[in-house]
């Protein structure tokens, strides 16, 4: 089930996976568009960086980054719900890249330069919510494997 031989609309998984996945996506989809455009904001408010100063002055190019960066997670949200509208077969590979960055955050969370105390004032949600997430989507990831009975 999670390379189908044809990508369609027939998931034959449980119906309940959908249900969980597309809250989650809602929020993924909110926290791209916050990084593509509300980028100090986000960068700042939300995830706890400092203002870095120098000359020249370094936050237009770390907030153009952040921005990319958003654009990015604003495309795959984008095929994620193509995927959930059309062709949801492939929903279970979808959950699994999910699953990847989150686990990668969270491996990372432990040995990543944005730890030290100095670039943060606090800490950053993804950071602090990277073990709860992996866990669902572990969750939602090994359930939407299995086929439901017809």
């Amino acid at each position: 089930m999670l390379v189908p031989n044809a990508a369609d609309n027939n998931y034959l998984g449980f119906r309940f996976v959908i249900y969980f996945f597309i809250p989650f996506l809602l929020l993924m989809t909110w926290r791209s568009v916050i990084h593509l455009f509300y980028t100090e904001y986000g960068l700042h408010s939300i995830a706890n960086i400092k203002v870095i100063e120098g000359s020249p002055d370094p936050m237009p190019i770390i907030y153009t980054f952040f921005s990319l960066w958003g654009l990015l997670q604003l495309l795959f949200c984008f095929f994620s719900w193509v995927i959930l509208f059309k062709y949801r077969s492939l929903l279970p590979l979808m959950i699994m890249v999910f699953l990847i960055e989150w686990s990668f955050r969270l491996i990372n969370s432990f040995d990543s330069p944005l730890n030290l105390a100095e670039y943060k004032i606090g800490t950053t949600p993804g950071v602090e919510l990277a073990p709860l997430v992996t866990v669902f989507l572990i969750i939602l990831f090994i359930t939407s494997l299995l086929k439901r009975k017809s």
